[in-house]
C-alpha cells in the first residue's frame, strides 16, 4: 500500500467516524419523550352483548348506559342507547334512531338532558333525561360526530381527528377547541371520551390504547395499554372488534371498559 492509499484510507475513516457521530447526536436530540404508562388491575368482568357496536359508555345516577351504532355490513346492530344490565350485558333500550338515516355515536348526560351525536349527518339530538322524549335536534361544527363527555359545564366532543370541541349545552354553539398532542405532535383518531377526576380519557381508534389528556393544554400525560383485555375478548369471541368504551363510576371509584361486539365488560382499578 503506497503513501497516497494510506492518506485516502485515513480520510475515509475520519469522514465515516464523523458521520456516525453526527447520526448518534441527531438521534439523541430527536429521541421522542416517553408518556408514562398507567398501571391497572382488572378486578372482574361482566357479560356484554356481542351485537352491541359500542360508541358511548358512561354512568349516570348509578346506572351504566351504552350507545351503539349500526354499520351496514353488520345487520344485527342497531343505533340506540339505554341501560346495561350487568348480569346479562343486554341493553334496556331508551331511544332507538332510524339506522337507515342516522348512525348513533356518543352520548352524555348534563343538566337533566341526554345529548347524542350521529356520525356523518352533522346532527345531534337532545332528550329529557327522565322520559327520554326528544326535545330538539342540533347541528355541530365538526364534519363527524364520534365521542362525547362533559366536565359538568360544557359538552366535549371528538370527531376522529386530534381536535376536541367544547359546546355550550344551552345554545349548542362552539365555545372552543383544543388540540390533543403527544410529545409535541398532534394525536389523531381520538374516539370515545370519559371525564375522570379533571382529565379526559380517550380511546384511540383501532388501537388498544386509552390516553389521559390534560384539558387545559391538550397534552397527553399518561396512557393505558389494554392489549391484554383486547386479546382476552378476541379469544372469547372471534368477532370482537376495536376497543371502544370507557365508563367511570364515581360512586364506586371504578372504570368499566369494553369494545365493539366484545363479549365482556372489564372492571378496572387504575393508578394515577
Amino acid at each position: 500500500m503506497n503513501f497516497k492509499h494510506i492518506i485516502y484510507l485515513f480520510i475515509t475513516i475520519s469522514i465515516s467516524s464523523c458521520n456516525n457521530e453526527n447520526v448518534k447526536v441527531n438521534s439523541q436530540n430527536t429521541k421522542p419523550k416517553t408518556i408514562p404508562n398507567i398501571e391497572f388491575t382488572c378486578v372482574r368482568f361482566y357479560p356484554h352483548d356481542t351485537s352491541s357496536f359500542t360508541e358511548g359508555f358512561l354512568f349516570n345516577n348509578n346506572k351504566l348506559y351504552e350507545s351503539t351504532g349500526a354499520p351496514n355490513e353488520l345487520p344485527q346492530t342497531k343505533s340506540l342507547f339505554g341501560v346495561v344490565d350487568l348480569n346479562t350485558g343486554k341493553i334496556d333500550t331508551k331511544v332507538e334512531i332510524d339506522k337507515t338515516k342516522y348512525f348513533g355515536e356518543g352520548i352524555t348526560f348534563l343538566n337533566d338532558k341526554v345529548y347524542q351525536l350521529t356520525y356523518k349527518t352533522k346532527i345531534g339530538f337532545v332528550y329529557d333525561a327522565k322520559t327520554f322524549k326528544k326535545i330538539k335536534e342540533f347541528t355541530f361544527p365538526s364534519k363527524e360526530g364520534w365521542g362525547m363527555t362533559t366536565d359538568g359545564t360544557s359538552l366535549i366532543m371528538s370527531d376522529g381527528t386530534s381536535e376536541l370541541s367544547y359546546l355550550n349545552p344551552n345554545t349548542l354553539q362552539l365555545i372552543k377547541k383544543i388540540s390533543v398532542t403527544e410529545n409535541g405532535y398532534t394525536k389523531d383518531n381520538i374516539n370515545e371520551l370519559e371525564y375522570i377526576k379533571g382529565y379526559i380519557f380517550a380511546n384511540i381508534w383501532r388501537t388498544n390504547t386509552i390516553v389521559k389528556i390534560n384539558p387545559i393544554d391538550g397534552k397527553i400525560v399518561g396512557e393505558l395499554d389494554l392489549s391484554s383485555l383486547a386479546n382476552d375478548a378476541k379469544n372469547a369471541y372471534i368477532g370482537s372488534l376495536e376497543m371502544n368504551g370507557i365508563a367511570y363510576d364515581s360512586t364506586e371509584n371504578r372504570i368499566l371498559i369494553t369494545g365493539k361486539l366484545w363479549p365482556k365488560i372489564y372492571e378496572l382499578q387504575i393508578g394515577k
